[in-house]
């Protein structure tokens, strides 16, 4: 599963590189960047506590794999659309939903099926070694990408990509972990209750569920934004754009082993904490740089400490959350996690073409480094985890 896992993960690395910088030429506008990051993810803030619902009522693999189908078919439209000419802006807005849909049924399927694979001492090195092949990904993904779409052209960064789905649904379909839920009677609102009610009667649950919302929303448009500083703000191609990727996912691969490494540590959420205020400090650091090394030392620094944040902070969510009522959780883990990401990307797309992508940026990480500062200064319950 881990190697389908990560070739699928390597094939939509190519297709969000290839089509960052495709919403770019075709539109020329910032906005539509933003709004494209948007529409891939506003469903699963809309759908994701239905999906955690489902994967606590089916077998997990049966969502996941129609999760994959929908995701392989997106892809493949796009290849066409693009080969045949055809490829308009809102064909690529369209799709972006489409995957993204698709996403908010698999994603709490895929969150509550890692803990049965792995006994629970071990979940902190599953989830951090899970990080590893997904930011993996992020490094191998780009480079391929790049080469891909300066050699080869975008159809071939989405063919590709449709072709990447094959390895995990051949892995989902010879797995042997079946998940076998209790019939209930009960109403969908009432289960997606029952998962709520569940997260606030837990010691800090509700605070690491709004940290995992405000990480995504001020620190995922830094990536998202990286094709606006390649062109605009260094005047380089899409080669700095692939550097840019593949700095800041190496630096997060090197993050997600530190946190594997330190297995079922102490003080998790004070290191969480110690970890986002230094992701705050790079991101606006990055953004401040004028020169392209000491952006990409920094997008390593910060894509190592978002994603022992990322890690360490999931982590805590398995590990306080019961089996029977994992989807649940983890759909308003996903909603909080994903739905940030829209947000922040809308907020900075629409803030950016106003007073530049180096200042919003700023502005973003010196309001994480806040945050961070806070939670540790109060000596709040997640700190105390």
């Amino acid at each position: 599963m881990w190697i389908g896992a990560c070739t699928s993960s390597i094939g939509t690395w190519m297709q969000v590189l290839a089509q960052g910088w495709l919403v770019l030429t075709i539109s020329g506008s910032a906005f539509m960047l933003g709004l494209d990051a948007f529409l891939a993810n506003i469903p699963i803030f809309l759908f994701s506590l239905i999906g955690g619902v489902i994967a606590d009522r089916i077998d997990r693999r049966h969502a996941l794999l129609g999760s994959q189908y929908v995701q392989m078919g997106s892809a493949f439209l796009l290849t066409a659309l693009i080969w045949l000419k055809w490829v308009k802006i809102w064909h690529i807005l369209c799709l972006s939903f489409v995957s993204g849909f698709a996403q908010a049924f698999g994603g709490p399927a895929y969150f509550a099926l890692i803990p049965m694979l792995v006994d629970k001492e071990d979940m902190p090195n599953a989830i951090a070694l899970n990080s590893i092949q997904f930011n993996l990904a992020r490094v191998i993904g780009p480079v391929i990408g790049g080469l891909t779409l300066t050699k080869l052209g975008a159809v071939w960064c989405f063919g590709l990509n449709g072709l990447s789905f094959l390895a995990p649904v051949i892995s989902l379909l010879t797995i042997a972990v079946r998940f076998q839920p209790e019939k209930s009677g009960e109403s969908i609102l009432n289960s997606i209750k029952q998962g709520i009610v569940f997260i606030r009667s837990k010691t800090a649950m509700e605070t690491l569920i709004v940290l995992s919302f405000c990480m995504t929303a001020l620190a995922i448009p830094m990536l998202t934004f990286l094709p606006v500083f390649a062109r605009d703000v260094f005047h380089k191609g899409p080669g700095v754009f692939t550097l840019f990727l593949s700095f800041s996912g190496v630096g997060s691969v090197v993050g997600a082993l530190g946190v594997a490494g330190m297995g079922n540590m102490r003080s998790k959420g004070r290191v969480m904490l110690l970890m986002l205020l230094f992701t705050g400090a790079g991101m606006a650091g990055f953004a401040m740089s004028k020169y392209v090394v000491v952006s990409c030392i920094l997008l390593f620094l910060s894509g190592a400490a978002l994603m022992g944040v990322f890690s360490t902070l999931l982590s805590l969510v398995q590990l306080i959350t019961s089996n029977e009522m994992r989807g649940r959780v983890m759909s308003v883990y996903n909603v909080a996690f994903r739905g940030g990401m829209p947000m922040g990307n809308l907020a900075t797309g629409w803030l950016v073409p106003i007073f530049s992508a180096p200042a919003v940026l700023s502005v973003n990480g010196a309001l994480l480094a806040i945050l961070a500062l806070y939670f540790l200064l109060s000596e709040s319950s997640v700190a105390a985890l």
